[in-house]
């Protein structure tokens, strides 16, 4: 393995908790956003956790994919689930590279000639 994700995840938990009782306003303001994106219930659980998993991958969060994975999983998510939840995670990144290096181009464009 390339982590010990069950001793991160735990670790991770116990210093957010301290981080709580410092500032426990920022945590439970971002706890209602986190509450505020499930409340509609117009996506299963699963399917939240796996959008989660995508997006923790493209912002490249270990927090977040400690913590994702294990809810995905008690939701009910397969592998294969959620290996094709990071294909999507994969493609929009590379996607983002092409839209990017596109605008490249065009700044390169803008330049006057001489």
């Amino acid at each position: 393995m390339m982590q010990d994700w069950n001793s991160y995840r735990d670790a991770l938990l116990e210093r957010v908790g301290d981080y709580a009782k410092i500032t426990p306003d920022v945590v439970r303001g971002l706890m209602t956003i986190d509450g505020a994106a499930a409340k509609t219930a117009k996506l299963e659980p699963k399917i939240h956790e796996l959008i989660a998993l995508a997006v923790a991958v493209t912002t490249r969060c270990d927090g977040c994919i400690a913590v994702h994975t294990k809810k995905a999983v008690e939701h009910g998510a397969t592998l294969e689930e959620i290996s094709e939840a990071l294909g999507v995670a994969i493609a929009l990144n590379a996607g983002a590279a092409l839209t990017y290096s596109a605008r490249v181009l065009d700044a390169h464009a803008a330049l006057p000639t001489t």
